[in-house]
């Protein structure tokens, strides 16, 4: 919590800082996620759909580079077969993998530069600062009989992600833009020993926002 107190009074410091700029920029967005996570552990693995919100700034340097802070809000997590390693007793077999779902959500705080290609299309690139704000996971059982599921806090996701972000975005017209970017977790997201220690998000937002 005090990380991102830091980095989100920092940010704010920096628009304090650059208000008085003839073409600074402030703006909202939101959009679709289409999410997933890295790992031989869970497989048979789906794209999951989340969302993302928040608020950004675009922060000009000349006619071609602007530095873009942002404060998002965004649901990610996986979904799929994950095995399972107990077993009722030595050397029987083991049980067969069941279907789980990770829901994370987290405060986003990406830093972006911006680079004009054209007058209005630009190419995105910068780090992430995430930190978790939900936690928890729905696991579906089959036995002889039927199907069960259990949903409940997972409590194996990390409080802090750090990721990269690149992508491109074009303004429309009238403060009117879109974007499409990948963003790629260059640190582990759950934490369950060695088994999970390469379990990182990675996918897809594309959204929509206007600058003010």
């Amino acid at each position: 919590m005090k990380k991102a107190l830091l980095i989100i009074s920092l940010s704010i410091l920096t628009l304090t800082a650059v208000q008085s700029q003839e073409k600074f920029q402030y703006g909202v967005k939101g959009g679709v996620n289409l999410i997933n996570m890295t790992s031989d552990f869970i497989y048979d693995k789906v794209d999951k759909t989340g969302f993302h919100i928040g608020i950004l700034a675009e922060i000009p340097f000349g006619d071609r580079f602007s530095l873009q802070p942002e404060i998002l809000y965004s649901t990610q997590g996986a979904k799929g077969k994950e095995y399972v390693l107990a077993s009722p007793y030595a050397d029987a077999p083991g049980p067969s993998p069941y279907y789980k779902e990770y829901k994370l959500a987290y405060i986003q705080v990406p830093i972006l530069a911006k680079i004009y290609l054209f007058k209005n299309f630009s190419f995105e690139l910068g780090p992430s600062f995430n930190f978790l704000t939900m936690d928890k996971s729905i696991s579906t059982h089959t036995d002889s009989s039927n199907n069960y599921s259990s949903y409940n806090s997972s409590g194996f996701a990390k409080n802090f992600e750090f990721s990269g972000v690149f992508g491109v975005s074009y303004k429309v017209k009238a403060g009117i833009f879109g974007s499409l970017r990948y963003v790629n977790g260059f640190t582990a997201a759950i934490d369950r020993g060695s088994y999970f220690e390469n379990v990182k998000n990675n996918g897809f937002q594309l959204g929509v926002g206007f600058l003010f």
